[in-house]
């Protein structure tokens, strides 16, 4: 069985920055593409940055140029940095993994979230 599991959520004022981590645990043998998501209170699931298994990472418009998405395979980890943070960044922040296990190939891992709240 694999988890994820997301931390490093917390409050902050506009202009601030966050980082947010993902550890994945298991049955894994490897970690191909990593995404964060996030979805704010009555809004449907936004993507918002993705990296592949070599490291080369894409971005929603909404957060290019402030956040940047990083792994550390040694860790099975992803992260995401967040900095010059805006109201609208508020939201629960998931994270989303490619994982190959001893016998299995799946995209359907998910992380119970991490809440990220920017004031004003």
């Amino acid at each position: 069985q694999v988890q994820l599991v997301e931390s490093g959520g917390g409050l902050v004022q506009a202009g601030g920055s966050l980082r947010l981590s993902c550890a994945a645990s298991g049955s894994i043998f490897r970690i191909n593409a990593m995404w964060w998501y996030r979805q704010a209170p009555g809004k449907q699931r936004e993507w918002v940055a993705r990296i592949s298994s070599g490291g080369s990472t894409n971005y929603a418009d909404s957060v290019k140029g402030r956040f940047t998405i990083s792994r550390d395979n040694a860790k099975n980890t992803v992260y995401l940095r967040m900095n010059s943070l805006k109201p609208e960044d508020t939201a629960v922040y998931y994270c989303n993994a490619e994982i190959w296990t001893t016998v299995t190939l799946r995209s359907d891992y998910w992380g119970q979230g991490t809440q990220v709240t920017v004031s004003s």
